[in-house]
């Protein structure tokens, strides 16, 4: 007689403290996106090697109003003292376009996907960019075979108005496609 199979436990959903991103985070930051961009190549336009030359100071224009004003904020998501995500948010003070804001730069720690931390980042971004005035739209682009992150994406108001097709190309020659999305904010 065949028995039951025992079912597969579920991932329980963790609570971070998600924050803004401060100077004394900057080298936490950059081990996190390093290891990021070395692991996944596919879904950052960045490459590792490049990146990897940079030192942590160089991300201060990541930190809230940082790049001229042109980045709104980085928030980071801690556990246990551990950096394990981030989120960034950026505008142009173009006059035509300041409306609207750029998510960038969305990243889990490799297992910790599926466990919330990548919603808790977006839906605090999103909460931060509805309490702009000025704001009205944001876009990202996503790599279209991260279904798990398109999924997210959709649940959180997102639609696809495009997709670059051959958006990233990485070392091996293969071509990648993006998606591209936008949420209204009011």
């Amino acid at each position: 007689m065949l028995e039951n199979p025992t079912p597969s436990p579920q991932r329980s959903q963790l609570d971070c403290q998600i924050r803004l991103m401060r100077e004394a985070d900057l080298a936490a930051y950059k081990q996190l996106r390093d290891g990021m961009l070395a692991g996944h190549p596919e879904a950052f336009t960045s490459d590792a090697r490049t990146e990897l030359l940079r030192d942590a100071e160089s991300y201060r224009g990541r930190l809230s109003g940082g790049n001229g004003g042109a980045n709104l904020f980085t928030l980071t998501a801690w556990l246990d003292g551990q950096l394990v995500g981030a989120i960034s948010c950026e505008h142009e003070a173009r006059v035509k376009v300041r409306h609207v804001a750029h998510i960038v730069g969305m990243m889990v720690s490799d297992g910790l996907h599926g466990r919330g931390v990548g919603r808790q980042l977006l839906q605090r971004a999103l909460m931060l960019l509805e309490g702009e005035p000025v704001l009205e739209l944001v876009t990202l682009s996503v790599t279209s075979s991260n279904l798990a992150a398109v999924r997210l994406y959709e649940s959180c108001g997102f639609i696809r108005y495009g997709r670059l097709m051959g958006a990233i190309k990485l070392p091996d020659g293969r071509l990648v496609d993006k998606d591209l999305m936008s949420r209204r904010l009011r």
